[in-house]
């Protein structure tokens, strides 16, 4: 990996450190220009425990454990109870059962899963997959912002040259 950073100054003004940060050719091109995009690949080339791969033991990323139920559900094939999910996602771990049937409740709350009643619990079963779920979370971002053009123009801005490439074909493949 080349080097992001060529330069870090530490400079106080008014009582305040600042950090100056010069970034080389290779952190703009990789962020492609956007500044938040820099701002994150320079203070993961620092501080390596943040930017967007950044993981931290203590919590999980926004819906990844909404994800991760809903591919148990989807690998399942059949509807399963809250104990069955936790068992399956994870029978050696931390994860309570409350846990899951909260996330379960969120998401049949969304329209993700759908629920019978079995005896004393519910059965869920999955309505779309992961991917449909992370794709449903980005309409309802897009959807909350009155520049609709922005918004897209710096997410697409964002994409590397491969995902780039792959939204590309989709729009192209819509087209025809």
């Amino acid at each position: 990996m080349p080097e992001l950073v060529t330069a870090v100054t530490l400079v106080k003004t008014e009582g305040v450190l600042v950090f100056l940060v010069a970034a080389a050719p290779a952190a703009v091109r990789s962020a492609k220009g956007s500044p938040a995009a820099i701002e994150s690949v320079l203070m993961s080339a620092i501080r390596p425990d943040t930017g967007p791969d950044a993981a931290d033991p203590g919590r999980r990323r926004s819906g990844q454990l909404e994800s991760r139920i809903v591919t148990v559900l989807t690998e399942a094939g059949l509807a399963l109870t809250p104990g069955e999910v936790r068992d399956r996602l994870a029978p050696h771990a931390d994860l309570s059962y409350s846990t899951v049937v909260t996330i379960l409740t969120r998401l049949h709350t969304k329209g993700a899963v759908i629920r019978r009643r079995d005896g004393r619990a519910y059965r869920y079963a999955a309505v779309r997959d992961a991917a449909g779920l992370v794709a449903d979370r980005m309409t309802k971002l897009l959807d909350a912002e009155s520049d609709r053009s922005s918004v897209l123009r710096r997410f697409v801005g964002g994409l590397d040259a491969q995902d780039e490439q792959i939204l590309r074909e989709l729009l192209r493949d819509k087209l025809d």
